[in-house]
């Protein structure tokens, strides 16, 4: 029996789904196959009778091992038997989550009726969670339309149709009904969209242009990372297309397209290859990963830090065709304050490079 008051999954962020191994884990759903169920994923399963979560979710929530069937960890292609009970576990108790409307300034690209694009700024939170309660994009779209009939902050098939990364800037999608939600995300789902991103990483990358193909899945070492997969069994299917944009000495500015959308799925690809983003903390970028030993450089390199103090990595463009009209509408984000001053940095450094 579900408890409709707790359709939070689809609102965690990656890092919620992790298991802690020493703390109480607590039932959020049960379910219990009927004695003629046909023996169908328990994905699928779940995804037919949690209203509002995406499979992806699901998936991952099984990757983290969040998914239960008879009291045991199973991952996502396990096929449900008759009788089986299955549980979704985490490692805190089920609360309402309550969104309150908040007045927040939001850079509103375009809206119409059914959908918005909005530009998002570099540490602003998309969902609420678990530590984030409130300050969120959520609690801002909440403010923002809380005059239009159709749109309820606690229906969970409304709202923001993907995501990005809390320190990623750009575009990204919101749907204002459940119409627009349910067309939108299969364009995602069936990777129809158009995604490119701008990004700064370490290193003089060796090709103006490639691609990067290499499953990606949680770390088994450090769950709180994603990593690549060799091995064809583990991690999702993931691609990116990368181009040189500018060479910038120890640097490069780089366009990257995807084909998926896996999480952190530009960070780790990009990491695979040698060359990691920007000040990106998570996967090592922080650090001084190319250039000199001099005490100026390095000054001028943790100068950079303070200007772009986060991964430097933006969601510029945004593509997609609009659900009712059938439209095909493209959109684009300028580079943001922080991005676009450090870009200008190194650019001064390699026209009067003396360090």
């Amino acid at each position: 029996m579900i408890d409709d008051s707790f359709d939070e999954i689809d609102d965690l962020s990656e890092d919620e789904l992790v298991e802690d191994q020493n703390s109480e884990l607590f039932e959020h759903y049960r379910f219990v196959a009927d004695k003629g169920q046909g023996m169908i994923r328990v994905d699928k399963y779940l995804a037919m009778h949690i209203v509002g979560v995406s499979r992806n979710r699901i998936q991952q929530a099984a990757e983290a091992d969040c998914i239960l069937v008879n009291n045991t960890p199973v991952k996502s292609n396990y096929r449900i038997k008759p009788l089986d009970v299955i549980s979704v576990v985490m490692n805190r108790p089920p609360r309402e989550l309550e969104i309150i409307p908040e007045d927040i300034p939001l850079d509103v690209v375009y809206e119409d009726e059914d959908l918005m694009v909005i530009n998002k700024p570099p540490g602003l939170v998309v969902h609420p969670g678990f530590g984030n309660y409130q300050g969120t994009m959520v609690n801002a779209i909440a403010y923002r339309l809380k005059d239009t009939p159709e749109y309820d902050s606690k229906d969970p098939r409304l709202g923001i149709v993907h995501r990005i990364d809390k320190d990623t800037s750009g575009l990204i999608l919101v749907a204002k009904n459940a119409y627009a939600k349910t067309h939108l995300s299969a364009q995602f789902f069936n990777k129809t969209t158009k995604r490119q991103y701008i990004a700064l990483v370490w290193g003089n990358i060796t090709d103006d242009e490639g691609r990067i193909e290499a499953n990606i899945g949680r770390s088994l070492k450090n769950r709180m990372l994603m990593t690549v997969f060799p091995e064809a069994d583990y991690g999702k299917h993931a691609v990116t297309h990368y181009k040189v944009l500018e060479r910038l000495g120890y640097v490069t500015l780089i366009q990257c397209r995807l084909e998926t959308g896996r999480t952190h799925q530009i960070r780790v690809h990009m990491k695979h290859i040698g060359y990691t983003l920007f000040n990106d903390e998570r996967y090592g970028g922080n650090e001084i990963l190319k250039g000199t030993n001099f005490a100026k450089y390095k000054q001028f390199v943790q100068n950079c830090f303070n200007i772009c103090p986060r991964q430097a990595l933006h969601a510029q463009t945004l593509g997609f065709v609009h659900p009712r009209t059938g439209q095909e509408l493209m959109f684009e984000a300028p580079l943001p304050d922080d991005m676009a001053q450090l870009v200008e940095k190194w650019r001064g450094y390699i026209a009067y490079r003396d360090i």
